[in-house]
């Protein structure tokens, strides 16, 4: 591609870098110009413009964009592309769930060439419908055809949604003296509905290792998820035992994330089991969404998994948190 000042009786089919005032109104940039545009331009005294000039191993800004777009959705589902012109391509969610970014192949198209750019959310954000999973802009006005065919080879299928695959939730919540309302319940449900999980009713057992144990055994549902009257504080407290006495496993107990500390991860049969951290009662963003959302949507987690998730893992703290991580006084 050449930019630079062009005659304008050579300017023809180039494309126009600034945009430009008239005698009557202006042309825009990025126009294509044509005939017409030429002698606008010259009744305005001007013999040349700053303009590009694609050569046949060019492609144009849209089209390549496009065709980046269309290779990093390649063969996904849940993923379409809204066309914006100006050089650029959006990839939105059609509905909710999980977004999957192969963050080498990203940095790879970004490599590709200074022109192609190519931004996205974070691995895993949750998405609405309609949401933007990421957006391509060339920011130029045309580049060499064999930039954008390595972009595309490298980052084929790079963007994916991962749809949620279960369906209900029960929770049991144990109880001490009065109990503790029924916000964690309200909070829980919303929080499941946002990615089209129901949740069973509300649950209630004593804080004690046999009540729950027996609740564990007898609880139906794809998802199920404990919530405790008293943090958990040990993986052989009331809760991580009570799992394994009604015949599951713990497989890790604690997180890198703040809040939620304090959430275990086990299971029970095929069933996934995830023991709450008392932050889940606030409908504030905490460790748990993390794990509940991947689980969800049929991503696997591992104690691995939630370990690496320190990094980004220190959230805004709540206004119900009993002790804050610093003192205002």
């Amino acid at each position: 591609m050449e930019f630079g000042p062009v005659p304008l009786d050579q300017a023809l089919g180039a494309v126009l870098a600034h945009s430009v005032p008239l005698a009557r109104g202006r042309l825009k940039k990025g126009k294509v110009l044509e005939a017409a545009d030429l002698v606008a331009l010259a009744e305005t005294g001007r013999d040349s413009v700053i303009a590009a000039r694609l050569s046949p191993a060019d492609m144009g800004e849209d089209a390549a964009a496009l065709a980046v777009a269309q290779a990093l959705i390649a063969g996904a589902e849940g993923l379409t592309l809204q066309i914006v012109g100006t050089g650029r391509v959006n990839v939105l969610a059609t509905g909710p769930g999980l977004a999957r970014i192969a963050a080498d192949q990203v940095h790879a198209v970004n490599a590709a060439d200074p022109a192609i750019t190519l931004a996205t959310v974070a691995e895993w954000q949750r998405m609405e419908p309609g949401g933007m999973v990421a957006t391509v802009k060339i920011i130029a006005y045309g580049l060499d055809k064999a930039s954008v065919s390595k972009a595309c080879a490298v980052g084929r299928s790079a963007l994916s949604l991962a749809a949620p695959a279960l369906k209900n939730a029960v929770m049991i919540e144990t109880t001490v003296g009065k109990g503790l309302g029924d916000k964690g319940h309200r909070v829980t449900e919303a929080r499941l509905a946002r990615l089209g999980v129901s949740l069973a009713p509300e649950c209630l057992v004593p804080h004690e290792e046999a009540a729950l144990a027996q609740a564990l055994a007898q609880a139906a549902g794809d998802l199920i998820l404990i919530l405790t009257a008293s943090a958990t504080s040990d993986i052989r407290d009331v809760a991580p035992s009570a799992l394994r006495r009604a015949g599951g496993t713990v497989a890790h107990f604690g997180m890198p994330v703040d809040p939620g500390n304090l959430l275990f991860l086990g299971t029970l049969g095929a069933r996934p089991v995830v023991g709450l951290p008392g932050c889940a009662r606030s409908p504030a963003l905490n460790g748990a969404d993390w794990v509940l959302e991947r689980l969800i949507c049929g991503v696997p987690v591992s104690g691995a998994d939630i370990r690496r998730m320190g990094v980004g893992g220190l959230l805004k703290d709540i206004p119900t948190r009993p002790r804050p991580r610093s003192d205002p006084g």
